[in-house]
């Protein structure tokens, strides 16, 4: 008998599917209007722009776009990285503090082999981002569940959590996945007061940073501040999702080159030839000038989902009102089991995440993330009307 089962690592045996891949190809009939993946809004993508960088690239950078290059990526973005966040937080980042990556989901993949073994401890906030549950599911840790609040990590929770032994906290202080959440500047002072003085990595996973349409952004948690900060960014959702373009930041150098040596061994280096046009494209363009217009675009179709739900929701659904990002999180009364209302809602031809894949243990089934980037405010207005009706029908209303 040819049982692959046999075969398989415990490691790829723990590690969950993927929910919302799962989802994403019931909800791609184009009659079905989908809150449910994080995709930034096609309009967004500077096509023609990007096709100009790449016939410069080709024409000036020649063979060099298209041969073997370093594991840390081509020195010029590395610098583009380091000098962007330095002009925006003050921070003092050089090059060789940067490792271009593979989208910056490889990123929770390599951290994930170079810092855990199976029975490590690993702090996520509750709920978090599903695919980086998945991520370091595949090395068998232990999962410590902080509760996030209004205003970042519940204190208590962390400090119990740290005292039971972790090596690496994962957060998302920005407009948070799913929840859509901001850390507050107090938040992340009692936080960094937390982690401080502590051996541990700490991973603040930004992508929708530069997304921010509401007041002022923050300074990091860790960063620059802690021994062992670590910052992720990516250029999905502020130039182009397809290139799988993403970066880590860090003062670490002993943390950095192994992290580096874990990426030589999974993929040698990211794409060249996208690194090339991904600076071509920064050096010729306003990048500030482009996200100012995703801003307004995210900005009106964020108000517009919040405004829908004020209209159309019951009264006891509450509902996250985020200042930037992609996301808000919807709490239904505890007797409706989103996982049960998706296909009600998908017959209804509008469709979502349930909430149940973003706790890292068994959690809350009433509740539900949306997606509000990825269609215009008229198609917005109309599927959240149709959401409404089928939550009022779940509860008797």
């Amino acid at each position: 008998m040819n049982d692959i089962d046999e075969l398989l690592s415990d490691g790829i045996k723990a590690t969950p599917p993927s929910f919302v891949r799962s989802i994403l190809k019931a909800a791609s009939d184009p009659e079905v209007t989908s809150f449910a993946g994080g995709l930034p809004n096609p309009i967004s993508f500077p096509q023609q722009k990007l096709l100009e960088s790449m016939e410069r690239v080709v024409a000036e950078q020649g063979a060099k776009a298209f041969q073997y290059s370093a594991t840390a990526g081509i020195d010029e973005l590395r610098q583009w990285v380091a000098d962007r966040y330095n002009h925006r937080f003050g921070t003092d980042y050089v090059a060789d503090d940067v490792l271009i990556t593979t989208g910056s989901q490889q990123i929770l993949d390599l951290l994930g082999k170079v810092l855990l073994d199976k029975g490590d401890g690993v702090i996520v906030e509750k709920p978090t981002y599903l695919a980086a549950i998945q991520a370091f599911a595949l090395n068998q840790p232990v999962f410590y569940e902080v509760e996030l609040t209004d205003e970042g990590l519940d204190i208590d929770e962390l400090n119990a959590a740290l005292d039971a032994g972790a090596k690496m906290i994962y957060l998302i202080p920005n407009f948070q996945n799913p929840t859509g959440l901001t850390y507050t500047a107090e938040g992340r002072r009692q936080v960094r007061e937390a982690l401080s003085g502590r051996n541990i990595v700490v991973v603040e996973d930004d992508p929708y940073g530069e997304l921010r349409f509401e007041g002022e952004s923050l300074p990091y948690i860790g960063g620059t501040n802690l021994p062992h900060g670590v910052v992720m960014g990516s250029f999905s959702k502020t130039v182009t999702p397809g290139f799988r373009m993403g970066y880590l930041l860090t003062k670490d150098h002993e943390l950095l080159r192994n992290v580096s040596i874990a990426k030589e061994a999974a993929d040698l280096h990211t794409n060249v030839f996208s690194q090339y046009v991904v600076y071509d494209y920064l050096t010729h363009n306003s990048l500030d000038e482009h996200l100012v217009k995703i801003r307004d675009l995210y900005g009106a179709q964020a108000r517009t989902m919040v405004e829908a739900m004020a209209e159309y929701f019951p009264a006891d659904v509450s509902y996250t009102v985020p200042e930037g990002g992609m996301f808000l999180w919807v709490t239904l009364p505890e007797s409706v089991d989103t996982m049960e209302l998706f296909d009600k809602a998908l017959a209804r031809n509008v469709a979502f995440v349930p909430g149940a894949p973003f706790y890292a243990e068994p959690g809350s089934r009433s509740t539900m993330r949306l997606n509000f980037t990825n269609a215009d405010e008229d198609t917005i207005r109309d599927g959240i009307r149709r959401l409404a009706e089928c939550i009022r029908e779940e509860l008797g209303a």
